[in-house]
């Protein structure tokens, strides 16, 4: 059985959605992955126009401004659902490795 879209979240996803918190353009959207994660995941422009179209399409985010070719979003109330169900999942992950580890230590 396939699972739900944005189900759970690639980490590109992750991090688009929570620079979103702020509104903020795709140029700006790709510098800020980049320093959160002081370089560790990068979103390149296919994927992060790619994403953006998906996201709005789902209700995740809006578009906010056009100015020319610069299009700015910021998060919906679906989107910080998303981002919020995306978080505790991970924790869940994180907390099922500890136990997981102690165990075996």
């Amino acid at each position: 059985m396939a699972r739900a879209k944005f189900q759970t979240l690639t980490e590109q996803m992750f991090y688009i959605l929570l620079c979103l918190r702020e509104e903020c353009c795709g140029t700006d959207i790709m510098a800020k992955v980049s320093e959160i994660t002081e370089g560790n995941v990068n979103v390149g422009p296919g994927t992060l126009y790619h994403l953006l179209e998906q996201f709005s399409e789902a209700g995740m985010i809006e578009e906010t401004k056009v100015e020319g070719r610069k299009r700015s979003y910021l998060l919906t109330e679906t989107g910080k659902e998303a981002l919020q169900a995306e978080y505790e999942r991970i924790c869940r992950q994180a907390a099922d490795y500890r136990r997981y580890m102690e165990v075996k230590e």
